[in-house]
């Protein structure tokens, strides 16, 4: 298995005299991960690009349909310098909700795996307290989900369900550009599981 910071390495190669830089003030963000702190930058390769099943334009819907902008009202839509910002805040969470196999294929370093239609067997985790009506989530932490990119319904079913159970919209974010844009974009990769 590559470690973190080899594949990091992997991916990002060296930075040339014309970096390609996150915005104009930032060529990187580090993040801490369980395995350490992870450096997150854009590919240095401008002759880089998408290959595979993000690179694909279209599937059949449904299930594979383009979704809303918002998921439900409340909750905050974020492009990547906003999901950046809250992978470097200790106090929120950045959430993978996508299927095993894909969280396997790589992820958002920093992203912790929590799939979609399990979420709210796990909102203990996210601050929330059990009640004898279901879910006590005042104390909950600020999260941000993200599954395959605007044609997946993962996590938009995931905030919803969430939202069901007790958590507050304005504590939750939608990275609604996943993992293709993440992509697209050429940040760094982490292996999943």
């Amino acid at each position: 298995m590559i470690r973190h910071a080899a594949f990091i390495a992997l991916l990002a190669g060296p930075v040339p005299a014309d970096p390609v830089r996150i915005d104009a003030d930032r060529l990187s963000v580090t993040v801490q991960t369980p395995d350490g702190p992870v450096e997150i930058m854009r590919a240095q390769d401008n002759e880089g690009v998408i290959t595979g099943d993000f690179a694909r334009t279209s599937r059949a819907c449904p299930p594979f349909c383009v979704q809303p902008m918002s998921p439900a009202a409340g909750v905050t839509t974020i492009g990547e310098l906003e999901l950046l910002d809250m992978l470097a805040d200790p106090e929120a969470l950045v959430i993978d909700s996508r299927t095993r196999e894909w969280f396997e294929g790589g992820t958002i370093p920093g992203a912790v795996h929590m799939p979609w239609d399990r979420i709210t067997d796990q909102l203990g985790a996210l601050g929330c307290t059990a009640d004898f009506e279901g879910w006590d989530c005042t104390q909950a932490r600020e999260v941000a989900l993200f599954c395959n990119g605007p044609w997946c319904g993962q996590s938009p079913t995931a905030i919803r369900a969430m939202i069901g159970a007790g958590y507050a919209p304005e504590k939750i974010s939608y990275y609604r550009g996943g993992m293709q844009l993440w992509r697209l974009l050429g940040f760094t990769l982490a292996e999943g599981g």
